[in-house]
């Protein structure tokens, strides 16, 4: 059984989108989901499913490495094959980074273009004509990780709310094909 963790900041629709597609999965089991905010509604999503929930607030450490070092040891003995980053709103140091051999992360954007938490809106205000996803494996530099997959859609005219329903829609359907790839080949 490949054990997945996932690590969310607010809503949770990702963890969401993933915990359908291997809720009767033999083969894949998620073994906790884990929030930096003690009122995250992904914390409900993720007692739907019956998912062990973790809050670790970030707002209790001094540091971002003192906290980085508490999610792992909090981590740890969950021994995970992947740990899944879905709107996880934290810059991660290389003590968490170096912790852990399978991270990976969603992006609501075409990287290497626009990184960081404003991607979206960025991506959206650009005279770019098409705009996407990308999934990546996460390393200590912010976005820069492996690519593993990206989906885009032509922009073109959209206001802002069909802009962000199709990049939506757009990860909810490429995370949970990369993260079975991941596991099961």
């Amino acid at each position: 059984m490949k054990k997945i963790v996932i690590l969310f900041s607010g809503n949770g629709t990702n963890l969401e989108a993933i915990a359908e597609a291997v809720q009767e999965s033999k083969e894949i089991e998620i073994v906790c989901a884990l929030s930096n905010k003690a009122n995250a509604y992904g914390i409900e999503r993720a007692k739907k499913f019956g998912i062990k929930t973790e809050i670790l607030e970030h707002k209790n450490f001094n540091s971002r490495e003192e906290y980085d070092k508490a999610l792992v040891a909090t981590l740890n003995p969950y021994n995970p094959d992947l740990i899944v980053l879905a709107g996880f709103m934290r810059i991660l140091t290389p003590i968490f980074v170096d912790a852990f051999e399978n991270i990976i992360n969603i992006h609501p954007s075409l990287l290497p273009l626009f990184k960081g938490s404003n991607a979206i809106e960025q991506s959206f205000n650009s005279d770019m004509q098409v705009a996407g996803v990308t999934v990546h494996q996460v390393t200590s530099e912010l976005d820069a990780g492996k690519i593993l997959a990206q989906e885009c859609f032509n922009s073109n005219g959209l206001n802002w709310e069909e802009f962000n329903a199709k990049i939506k829609d757009i990860e909810h359907r490429i995370y949970p094909r990369v993260v079975k790839q991941l596991l099961l080949g």
